[in-house]
């Protein structure tokens, strides 16, 4: 009777264990039936010693040899290979202090590579159709900001993109010519969907003496009074226009750059808008005399910031006649401030205007309440992204928070405060509704991080991208890259991310190939 081995080994094993049959037949094995050395009569075995001497063997065969590992899928390679990379930068040594088994796990790994990464990940974007004017603030975002809408949230996003590609444009440059102010300049926009139509200047009113450019003639565009200060753009794109639901205009007003702009940034008397204002017996609507300067004002060889924008609008207008148009405008800091004064000047230069919206980061009070009455009425509406921690969102005026002001306004108090509105020069009151976000929700940012990370727009925008609601955590799936972060704002960041940022981005992780999935979580 012939029982047979193989088929209960592993396939691998069969190579060894046809070496050890051949031992076993040269020694004369009795339990080797086909041995053809000198027959012996074996002794008689029960059929049980039979089954335990060939289980016996069958286990010395499998301790001795390595069985086959368990066939991995892709996701597992591709973590073991992540190990053996990660198993070469010497965590143990470069980071000390942290466990690195724990917390650099390839997982970990890979989120901070991708995070770390200078290449953006979008998210997907989707058609907004039929329902842009909810977007655009038709119903003020009703709904949509406390927990925050993810096709809004790509879309603030997208408008601080805009502005950030004015900021570069304009270092890149800072210097004004009177030559250049006749063509637009080249911007680099971050969407591509959009095309520069106009570039935009802001004068200030007052200027500094001679001498001063004598001393330092290198630093001339510090002190000139007319600096490129934003762009017109408009969408070209077919695709673009169909998911949108319209072709929007889009006006980008980069913050406080110059001497003179922070010169007028301190002229904190509230003035009257026109001219007009006041004279019907009601409150006039009042705005601060620097913003207000830096808007009306004309230059040498530029015309003024509320001029350009009107003509340039009424003539896309006119251009796209027929077609279904909005105007977004969209700015920072100062921007932000001049972004509702082109709104204001928008909404009563024609009575046929485009749905207008504003888009504002971390923007300062702009005039008095009857002001932002003006606004509502006019149809402007007006989105506010606001830092807990950002103190130019507090300026000027009263140091209090909006929240405090209401409280106080519905009290016993309110009609003295109301009565204060009209003669205190100081009596500012915030535009429209708010995103409020918290640079201490970020996983990535030091709670204790200094006043200009609170304000910095790359901050800003981190904390949109994470931002789901204020009872929440900062967003698990956020894709904002931290690079711009890190060297903006490098000593705000944890030191999780700043010190060892190096090390996660060895060229041995690069070369490795390591690839990089599309949708990671970001800690929380």
């Amino acid at each position: 009777m012939m029982m047979q081995i193989g088929p209960t080994l592993p396939a691998h094993n069969l190579q060894v264990f046809q070496a050890r049959r051949s031992v076993f037949e040269c020694s004369g094995s009795p339990l080797n039936p086909m041995n053809r050395g000198p027959v012996r009569k074996p002794q008689s075995l029960s059929t049980e010693m039979t089954k335990k001497h060939l289980s016996n063997l069958e286990k010395l065969l499998q301790k001795q040899s390595h069985p086959d590992p368990p066939e991995l899928d892709p996701p597992r390679i591709e973590e073991n290979r992540i190990r053996g990379v990660l198993g070469g930068l010497n965590l143990n040594g470069v980071w000390p202090e942290m466990k690195a088994a724990e917390e650099m796990s390839p997982r970990h790994l890979n989120r901070l590579q991708r995070l770390l990464s200078k290449s953006a990940e979008y998210s997907p974007r989707n058609s907004l159709g039929s329902r842009w004017r909810e977007y655009h603030g038709s119903n003020d975002w009703a709904g949509m900001l406390d927990p925050l809408d993810g096709n809004l949230r790509r879309e603030v996003v997208r408008f601080g993109e805009f502005i950030q590609a004015a900021y570069h444009c304009f270092h890149s440059k800072p210097a004004t010519s009177a030559e250049e102010a006749q063509w637009p300049r080249h911007v680099a926009l971050p969407d591509r969907s959009y095309r520069v139509t106009k570039g935009l200047y802001a004068t200030a009113s007052i200027g500094l003496p001679k001498w001063v450019d004598d001393v330092a003639p290198d630093l001339g565009w510090m002190t000139q009074r007319s600096s490129w200060v934003g762009y017109v753009a408009v969408c070209d794109d077919r695709r673009e226009i169909q998911r949108m639901g319209r072709r929007d205009i889009v006006i980008a007003l980069r913050g406080t750059a110059t001497c003179l702009e922070w010169a007028e940034n301190v002229r904190d008397i509230l003035v009257p808008i026109s001219d007009e204002e006041g004279s019907n017996n009601k409150q006039p609507a009042k705005v601060e005399c620097g913003f207000l300067s830096l808007f009306k004002t004309r230059g040498e060889h530029v015309p003024s910031l509320a001029e350009s924008v009107v003509d340039e609008v009424q003539r896309l207008k006119e251009k796209y006649k027929g077609e279904s148009l909005s105007i977004t405008i969209t700015g920072h800091s100062l921007g932000a401030a001049l972004a509702l004064l082109v709104g204001d000047e928008l909404s009563t230069c024609a009575p046929d205007m485009p749905p207008t919206a504003v888009f504002s980061f971390g923007g300062p009070r702009v005039g008095n309440r009857a002001f932002a009455s003006r606004l509502d009425s006019n149809g402007v509406k007006v989105l506010r992204v606001v830092n807990s921690q950002d103190l130019v969102t507090r300026v000027p005026g009263m140091f209090v928070s909006e929240d405090l002001d209401k409280r106080l306004r519905e009290s016993q108090a309110g009609k003295f405060l109301n009565v204060l509105d009209n003669s205190m020069p100081w009596a500012y009151a915030h535009v429209g509704k708010e995103l409020r976000l918290d640079t201490k929700m970020s996983p990535f940012l030091k709670p204790d991080a200094d006043v200009a990370c609170c304000h910095d727009l790359e901050a800003y925008l981190h904390l949109v991208d994470g931002f789901v609601a204020s009872n929440c955590p900062f967003r698990a799936n956020a894709k904002r890259s931290l690079w711009k972060l890190l060297n903006e704002q490098r000593s705000n960041v944890k030191r999780l991310y700043t010190s060892k940022a190096k090390a996660l981005t060895l060229n041995k992780i690069q070369k490795g190939g390591m690839a990089m999935p599309s949708h990671l979580q970001s800690p929380s």
